[in-house]
C-alpha cells in the first residue's frame, strides 16, 4: 500500500513515516505539510491512502476538495478525538477511516488496510451516530427536490472546486453553452439563486455529487 502523510509538524510526520515504512506492506511515498501539496502529489503519482494529522487545525473544505479530486484514494484521520460529532464531521469531509489519539502503530496499519478494503471499525456509540447522520442526510436529499442527472452531478462537483464554465467545459469535453445549460438546471433543481450558493452547498453536502 502506497501512502502519503500530511503533517504540519515535520518531526511528527518523519517519525510516523519511519515507524510505518515497510510495516505490513506499507510504503510511505512522501511526508507533506499541507493538503495543497497532497493534491499536486496525487496528480503525479499513484497513492492508495493519505494519512492526515488531525491534532492540528485543518480546513475540512480543503480535505473535501481532496476527496472529490481523488475518489479512489482513501483519506484517514490520525489523532482524531473519538467523539461522535468529530467522526461524523470527518466523514462528511471525505475521510473513510480514522484512528484515535491513543492508537498504536499496529492499530494504524490495521485501520489503513481496513479503509482500503472498505471496512470501518468504531465503538457502538459512533456507529449509532453515523446511522442517524445517514437518516438526516436522506431527509435532506429528499428536501433538495428533483435529483440531478449524472452530468449535472459532474458539473456541480466542478463548481464545488471553484472552476469557471470555460474550465468545466474543457474538463468534461463540452461546449460552454452546454455547461451553462447544466449550471442553470443545477441551480433550479437545488433551488439556489447563485453559483456561489451551489459551491457552498456541494462543500457542505459532498454526497450530492456521489
Amino acid at each position: 500500500m502506497r501512502a502519503v502523510i500530511v503533517a504540519p509538524i515535520r518531526l511528527l510526520g518523519d517519525g510516523l513515516a519511519r515507524s510505518l515504512d515497510g510495516q505490513c506492506d506499507v510504503e510511505i511515498v512522501r511526508v507533506v505539510s499541507n493538503v495543497a501539496e497532497t493534491r499536486a502529489l496525487l496528480a503525479a503519482t499513484r497513492v492508495h491512502a493519505v494519512l492526515i494529522d488531525m491534532t492540528q487545525p485543518i480546513d475540512l473544505d480543503e480535505v473535501r476538495s481532496l476527496a472529490m479530486a481523488g475518489p479512489d484514494v482513501v483519506l484517514i484521520a490520525i489523532g482524531l478525538k473519538e467523539q461522535r460529532q468529530d467522526v461524523i464531521r470527518c466523514g462528511r469531509a471525505g475521510f473513510t477511516g480514522y484512528v484515535s489519539r491513543d492508537a498504536t502503530i499496529e492499530g494504524l496499519t490495521k485501520a489503513m488496510h481496513d479503509a482500503v478494503a472498505g471496512r470501518l471499525a468504531c465503538p457502538d456509540e459512533i456507529s449509532g451516530g453515523l446511522l442517524r447522520a445517514l437518516f438526516r442526510r436522506e431527509v435532506e436529499e429528499r428536501q433538495d427536490g428533483e435529483p440531478l442527472t449524472k452530468r449535472e452531478g459532474d458539473v456541480l462537483q466542478l463548481i464545488g472546486r471553484g472552476l469557471t464554465n470555460k474550465e468545466i467545459a474543457r474538463e468534461l469535453g463540452l461546449s460552454v453553452a452546454t455547461v451553462k445549460h447544466h449550471v442553470h438546471n443545477v441551480l433550479e433543481k437545488l433551488s439556489l439563486p447563485r453559483r456561489a450558493h451551489a459551491m457552498r452547498r456541494v462543500r457542505e453536502r459532498p454526497w450530492l455529487v456521489g
